[in-house]
């Protein structure tokens, strides 16, 4: 059975031969006038006119004077007919490939094909072949087919072609993001860039990357884990609606609806409060989801999904004890971890009972299809949200509960300087007991506040909200996830002049 090196093999000797003929099997420039969709859709306004379309060869069969290739490009698949009089002459000079050639073209390749619309004598739209030029002459051939997970996800760029659905959801969650921000500038948001290099990284509960400028004496630096802190800085500096959107990174483990690094937006709004925001965000939902997928109603992950309808809204302290008979501020620790025993949820030995609660209310999270608003959380899990002045045990945040998920993340902003301390104190109490996912003390985000922020609310949401919605797992739902870095023994064999380092662990 031939190899993938027997195949290259072969390849590099037509990529020869194509050069001493006088080819450059890799022009500089294409002529492309149509797309292949576009031919095919409108077809009848285009019968009888000469095209110049450019793509991926897909299928290539002769037969004696006749030869038909099937030619892909983004927009869809078109075919070629090439009937030998009809087509140039060879003119390696001009890159053109004559029928006597045809032979050192491959699948794979992508060549450039001039000539009229026609149908052939069995109805097949095509393009009669009049000019064919190689542009990329390929030296490995794409599967017919690729459903090993590892190497589609190893090599993204094959799974692309071979599985055109993966590349269709990737045009999806550009729209999602593209719906995003349409959203927020039709409605006065200014987009603004934030570092993600920080000193000191916070707006979230999660393990930091660690990183170190030389520029600045080797100074250790974070990559950010949210977008918050500098947007609110901006509020300080005069800003009353903006937002950002780009990667954070969490230092955390895979898990389906995670990663380490991915995509997020955060906006806030001053002037504005949560209830504010919660009848904004519910607007938000309807119109980017309806421009990414074409509907608002969903059946993923078991749950059925109708974001059209009114939303429910539910009591964090409610929802706890009516489930488990906790008292989120009353119970002691060893009343919470008794309830995560019974209900066979993990009981850490460094527990506390904001960590506790939490696991609770995520074993109830799971089986809510939503939409749902959660809110009236204990202040003591929302150490950046501003106290809700009828409970004061609580803040006024609110949570979208959606197919067992908590999709974005929004609140009044706490903006008063001593409170926030306070609270950044606590935090760190936490660090220092050993929650390395507490808080950092941000003193230069204290200083800010003391300069003054107007009252507002924030919102984040990652791309989560596209995974969940259009059904994969996180790693299915970026182009290429990061994986252990390896060399396999095939690509060893194919390039014997390199060495190969292996990375350390």
């Amino acid at each position: 059975m031939a190899t993938l090196q027997d195949y290259r093999n072969e390849r590099l000797k037509k990529l020869a031969t194509l050069q001493e003929r006088g080819y450059d099997p890799y022009p500089a420039t294409a002529h492309r006038t149509h797309h292949t969709g576009e031919v095919v859709e409108k077809f009848d306004s285009l019968e009888g006119q000469t095209v110049t379309i450019a793509g991926r060869i897909m299928s290539l069969r002769k037969f004696g004077k006749l030869a038909f290739i099937v030619m892909r490009d983004m927009s869809g698949s078109v075919q070629l007919f090439l009937h030998a009089p009809d087509v140039a002459e060879a003119d390696a000079s001009r890159g053109i490939i004559g029928i006597k050639d045809l032979a050192l073209l491959d699948t794979g390749d992508f060549i450039e094909a001039t000539g009229p619309v026609i149908k052939t004598k069995t109805g097949e739209i095509s393009v009669g072949v009049r000019e064919l030029r190689l542009l990329t002459k390929s030296l490995r051939p794409l599967p017919t087919e690729l459903t090993n997970k590892e190497e589609r996800l190893r090599r993204r760029y094959v799974d692309m072609n071979v599985n055109v659905d993966v590349r269709e959801r990737f045009v999806r969650r550009s729209k999602f993001w593209q719906a995003t921000r349409d959203y927020l500038n039709d409605n006065g948001f200014i987009e603004v860039n934030v570092p993600v290099l920080e000193h000191t990284t916070g707006g979230a509960d999660a393990n930091p990357f660690v990183t170190y400028m030389d520029a600045l004496g080797d100074e250790q630096f974070y990559l950010r884990i949210s977008h918050e802190l500098p947007l609110k800085r901006l509020l300080g500096a005069g800003f009353e609606k903006v937002y950002d959107i780009g990667p954070r990174f969490r230092n955390e483990n895979y898990t389906d609806e995670h990663l380490p690094e991915h995509v997020a937006m955060e906006w806030y709004w001053a002037y504005a409060n949560w209830q504010d925001g919660q009848k904004f965000m519910e607007g938000m939902y309807r119109r980017v989801l309806q421009d990414t997928f074409g509907t608002l109603q969903f059946n993923v992950r078991g749950f059925a999904v109708d974001m059209s309808k009114e939303w429910e809204v539910w009591d964090y302290a409610t929802v706890i004890r009516d489930r488990y008979g906790i008292d989120v501020y009353e119970s002691p620790l060893e009343d919470v971890k008794k309830a995560l025993a019974e209900h066979n949820l993990e009981v850490e030995k460094t527990e506390n009972r904001a960590r506790g609660i939490d696991k609770l209310w995520k074993n109830i999270r799971k089986d809510v299809a939503g939409p749902v608003w959660l809110v009236n959380t204990p202040k003591f899990i929302s150490p950046l949200s501003k106290t809700n002045p009828d409970d004061d045990r609580t803040v006024q945040r609110f949570q979208p509960v959606i197919a067992g998920s908590e999709l974005g993340n929004g609140f009044s902003e706490l903006n008063d300087p001593v409170d926030q301390l306070n609270r950044f104190l606590e935090q760190q109490a936490m660090r220092e007991a050993g929650d390395d996912e507490a808080m950092m003390l941000d003193i230069d985000y204290v200083e800010m506040l003391e300069y003054g922020m107007p009252p507002a609310v924030g919102w984040g949401y990652s791309e989560r909200v596209f995974w969940i919605f259009e059904g994969v797992t996180a790693r299915e739902g970026v182009p290429f996830p990061q994986l252990r870095h390896e060399y396999d023994q095939t690509t060893r064999d194919i390039y014997p002049d390199v060495t190969f380092e292996e990375k350390k662990s």
